[in-house]
Formats: C-alpha cells, sequence, structure tokens
C-alpha cells in the first residue's frame, strides 16, 4: 500500500525556509577569510651527494608548503612560509564551507519561490 503525505502548507515551507536562510546569512558572516586553491606540504631530497636525506626518510628535507590558487583562469603555484600554511589552510577549508552554503542558499530560494508562486492546477 502506497502511502500518501498531505502537502505542506505554504506558509510553514516559506517559514522554514526563511529561517534556514537567516541561519545561512549568520554563518556566512561569521567566516573571516576565505581562499580556493589547494595547499600541498611537501617534504623533498634535496640531490646533493652526502646528504642524509638520500638514504634517511627522517633526514628528508621540509616540510614546504605549496599553494595553488586559481588566477585568471589559470593554476598558479606559490611557495608559501608554515605560518601563511596555517593562514591557508582555514581560508580554503571556509572557501568550502562557503560555497556549500551558497549552494543551500540557492535551494531554499528554490524552495520560496515554490512556495509563493500561485498554485495551477
Amino acid at each position: 500500500m502506497k502511502v500518501k503525505f498531505m502537502p505542506r502548507r505554504p506558509e510553514a515551507i516559506i517559514k522554514q525556509a526563511r529561517e534556514r536562510i537567516e541561519r545561512i546569512r549568520e554563518t556566512l558572516n561569521a567566516i573571516d577569510c576565505l581562499c580556493s586553491g589547494t595547499l600541498l606540504e611537501r617534504i623533498k631530497v634535496c640531490g646533493k651527494p652526502g646528504c642524509r636525506c638520500a638514504q634517511d626518510p627522517d633526514a628528508r628535507h621540509g616540510p614546504y608548503y605549496d599553494w595553488g590558487p586559481i588566477k585568471g583562469g589559470k593554476l598558479a603555484h606559490r611557495t608559501v612560509s608554515p605560518e601563511l600554511a596555517f593562514v591557508l589552510r582555514r581560508a580554503i577549508a571556509n572557501y568550502r564551507q562557503a560555497k556549500k552554503l551558497m549552494q543551500a542558499w540557492e535551494d531554499e530560494t528554490e524552495r520560496l519561490i515554490d512556495a509563493e508562486a500561485p498554485r495551477r492546477l
């Protein structure tokens, strides 16, 4: 037997969507910095004869941090300090969160449009 669900009242959908949008706005407002790209941590072997890094993995050089943002539609690479890498790690996470929140905002806006639109039979 198939269960039928009663359609929710448009007023309830509108109220819920507006509350969700408000929470999304508050979360976005709390974000202090954001940037796109990826952050890579690298450990390197220098290639100098006699350097311990070639035989001992614990003696390898680094970590070095490379940041790859998209600039003008192209991937750029920059080596950054450990301090800047710490800031970038958080900014990149914020950017990804902001993208998800923007998609959620768009979804809730679509729910609002559907709920506020006059019903056609």
